[in-house]
């Protein structure tokens, strides 16, 4: 089933096939569908054009609509007669899939973005500095290529209560054009071994289609020393990461596996040093020994950490003075996991990897 919205005004007409959504619309779910607050949303009328003629203005507002879980393509249009626009939008999860849609007074842009929804509802948030969204169109599609993730929180989709805090996965969907979907699964704390216990493999392997792909990460959790997550290196991390394997090649789909990214610790010479040890070794050789792709995340991110140095990673790390996010009021010291910023460099260095690994599929479809 298809979704269709067009925003404005009370009193304002609607375009046939179109459900009109007004500044008023709180989401209530015998609707299906409004904004979660509408506070700082507003809506003018500029002239009788279909669709582009009116909008709502929704500053730092999110707007809800229950469709059935799958695969979509939405389509935003946004744009002002009398005045320049700028507008942002995240779908599901804090990704980011739209982070600068810019027109000029008078000017209309119509944009396209995959969103792979879970939970039967899909959630789309807007900021920028003068934000419109003049309509929606929400669309299945079973023709889009699939990007699954199964990985830690260092992948994870954050939810808005922790921000800045973002997975590396949080960030992939912005590169994408809209035929590829990412759909990603990576939950934190989860090491290969709990991630498949708890079902969330069986999961994925529901969705799964030939053309998709699976991409995983994990270790940071496979080192810890309690029984539902331990792996070891050469034995029980490659047997559960073999798993992951033969899901992917029992639905024709492509498994790419990615080493660990690096922890923030530095030595006094200003080196990073590697908490993974024999972990990222074990990935490697896997990689080797079924030949497939490899993305040697812990060797990108060494690279990059030690460019940036002690001082500059903080900007990448999820660090933060007393007062200075509001979810961490006391200030926060995270060598693990990443601030925005972070999540958006480590998903550019999947990317990398990505063209150097020659994923033809994928490459044709970058932003």
């Amino acid at each position: 089933m298809a979704y269709y919205y067009d925003f404005g005004p009370d009193g304002s007409e609607v375009s046939q096939g179109y459900t009109k959504v007004t500044a008023g619309d709180v989401y209530a779910r015998e609707r299906g569908y409004g904004f979660t607050d509408c506070s700082q949303v507003t809506a003018l009328q500029r002239n009788e054009e279909a669709l582009s003629g009116d909008f709502c203005i929704p500053f730092g507002a999110t707007f809800l609509a229950d469709v059935q879980d799958g695969n979509y393509i939405v389509t935003l249009t946004a744009g002002d007669k009398y005045a320049p626009t700028h507008t942002t939008l995240r779908s599901n999860g804090e990704r980011s899939v739209l982070p600068d849609i810019h027109t000029v007074a008078g000017q209309v842009a119509r944009e396209m973005f995959a969103v792979n929804v879970r939970g039967g509802q899909l959630k789309l948030s807007f900021g920028g500095l003068a934000p419109r969204v003049n309509s929606l169109e929400i669309v299945p599609s079973k023709e889009q290529v699939t990007l699954f993730l199964a990985g830690d929180s260092t992948v994870t989709d954050a939810s808005e209560d922790g921000f800045p805090f973002s997975g590396w996965g949080q960030q992939l969907q912005r590169f994408f054009k809209h035929d590829v979907a990412v759909a990603n699964h990576a939950e934190g704390g989860r090491s290969t071994k709990s991630f498949i216990s708890e079902g969330r493999l069986d999961v994925i392997q529901e969705e799964l289609k030939a053309g998709d792909y699976l991409f995983i990460q994990f270790g940071h959790n496979d080192q810890k020393n309690d029984e539902e997550r331990h792996t070891d290196p050469p034995t029980t991390y490659i047997e559960h990461l073999r798993k992951y394997i033969e899901a992917a090649y029992s639905h024709k789909a492509t498994p790419v596996l990615i080493t660990s990214v690096h922890r923030r610790f530095f030595d006094a010479s200003g080196k990073l040093q590697d908490t993974h040890g024999a972990y990222l070794d074990a990935v490697k050789q896997l990689a080797e020994e079924e030949g497939i792709a490899l993305i040697d995340l812990a060797a990108k991110s060494k690279r990059l950490f030690e460019a940036e140095g002690p001082e500059g990673t903080k900007s990448i790390f999820l660090w933060g003075e007393r007062g200075e996010w509001k979810n961490y009021p006391g200030g926060v010291r995270d060598n693990t996991h990443f601030q925005e910023r972070g999540g958006l460099r480590i998903a550019e260095l999947i990317v990398e990897g990505i063209r150097e690994n020659e994923l033809q599929t994928l490459i044709m479809y970058l932003r």
